[in-house]
């Protein structure tokens, strides 16, 4: 999956449109992010070369040569090698050698990087809250300014987090993001009424990393 395809033109468009309504109801604003991936985890090509090429350098090595160290020494090398470098074009077999705290805690490192990098901290209100979508880890993260944690707990965000990582995983994630950006939006109504005054701060557009 790559961020510049996830989501077609219609799907960007009812995005937009979704933010665009809960903002009309809101001081909050909302913005949603998607990048291919927040790291390219190069301890995972290291262990699935390493753990996978032992294995098949094992296997031939005794199948063909009797389990001679001096055939399963170079063939490791050049077998396990050759899986690590491949491994990069195969995402499902990267992300089964990497743990899944790894995912996370990288996935919400770059969410708090890209929170900051687009300027949601500087809100009148501090009622900021990013939508981060990460497509290599099938994760997201839900991140709001010290505003909105006044009154919604970072658990809750995550809440609505992982419904849209099932969405990411059941094909549906444009269905599932507008749904939980108008849960939220509903909850940033209630304690952040629009004001008189307000102005759009932040584009509704979904911005790829």
């Amino acid at each position: 999956m790559k961020a510049e395809t996830f989501f077609s033109d219609s799907q960007k468009e009812k995005i937009q449109a979704a933010i665009s309504e809960v903002e009309s109801k809101t001081s909050g604003e909302v913005v949603v992010m998607v990048v291919d991936q927040s790291d390219s985890y190069p301890e995972a090509n290291l262990f699935a070369g390493g753990i996978i090429g032992g294995l098949l350098a094992l296997i031939i090595s005794d199948w063909l040569f009797s389990a001679s160290l001096w055939y399963f020494v170079p063939l490791y090398i050049v077998i396990g090698f050759g899986i690590g470098w491949g491994a990069k074009f195969c995402p499902g077999l990267l992300r089964y050698f990497t743990l899944g705290a790894r995912l996370e805690n990288q996935v919400r490192e770059e969410a708090i990087k890209a929170f900051y990098e687009k300027g949601l901290y500087k809100t009148r209100d501090k009622t900021g809250i990013l939508f981060f979508i990460s497509l290599f880890e099938h994760r997201v993260w839900v991140l709001a300014d010290e505003g909105i944690y006044t009154k919604i707990s970072q658990e809750t965000l995550q809440e609505y987090a992982g419904s849209i990582a099932k969405g990411i995983k059941n094909s549906n994630a444009a269905e599932m993001l507008i749904c939980e950006i108008s849960k939220v939006g509903e909850i940033l109504a209630e304690h952040f009424p629009i004001k008189s005054d307000d102005i759009n701060e932040l584009s509704n557009k979904v911005i790829i990393g």
